[in-house]
């Protein structure tokens, strides 16, 4: 088989293989919900939902200027959207983030698919509730993942490398 042929058919290969791949959601969390009022605050909700241990992030800030009270309360309730389980919650924790107030809750989930995500916030001012579906998505390959997407970057540098080195012989071989 010429070269020209086994780099076509390895590109193709490779095109395939991520195509399939690119469905999944991989790498950090992403934005669900943006600036919604919750109770005596606005927020954004932050996920990385995969099966095993999902992970949300919600950030709050004050509603025209004013502060949030000190004992806020925020609870996660996770559902399949096709009923085969109850509402489950959990919740989440305060974290240290230096300059916002910042929430993180930490969520199993037993299969992918469609999941409805519900917010809920409890303070002496108040509460509120908002809600957004997620895919929950297979867990990435572990260690496996760097070297799948290193791949790409090296197979460019072995092919520069490649032409180099020809390109220096062609040239030390002219009289």
């Amino acid at each position: 088989m010429s070269s020209k042929l086994t780099s076509l058919l390895t590109a193709v290969a490779l095109t395939l293989v991520c195509a399939a791949r690119a469905s999944a959601h991989e790498g950090p969390p992403y934005l669900i919900l943006v600036d919604k009022s919750l109770g005596p605050s606005t927020a954004s909700v932050w996920a990385d939902p995969d099966v095993g241990t999902g992970t949300f992030f919600i950030i709050l800030e004050p509603t025209q200027g004013g502060t949030l009270p000190d004992d806020i309360k925020i609870e996660i309730g996770v559902r399949p959207t096709d009923g085969r389980l109850p509402e489950a919650t959990h919740a989440a924790v305060r974290e240290g983030v230096r300059g916002r107030v910042q929430y993180k809750a930490e969520v199993p989930f037993d299969a992918e698919g469609p999941w409805r995500v519900r917010v809920a916030l409890q303070s002496s001012r108040g509460g509120g509730e908002i809600a957004a579906d997620v895919e929950v998505t297979p867990p990435g390959l572990g260690r496996w993942d760097l070297i799948l997407y290193l791949f790409p970057f090296i197979a460019v540098g072995a092919l520069w490398l490649r032409a180099v080195t020809r390109r220096g012989r062609a040239r030390a071989a002219r009289p």
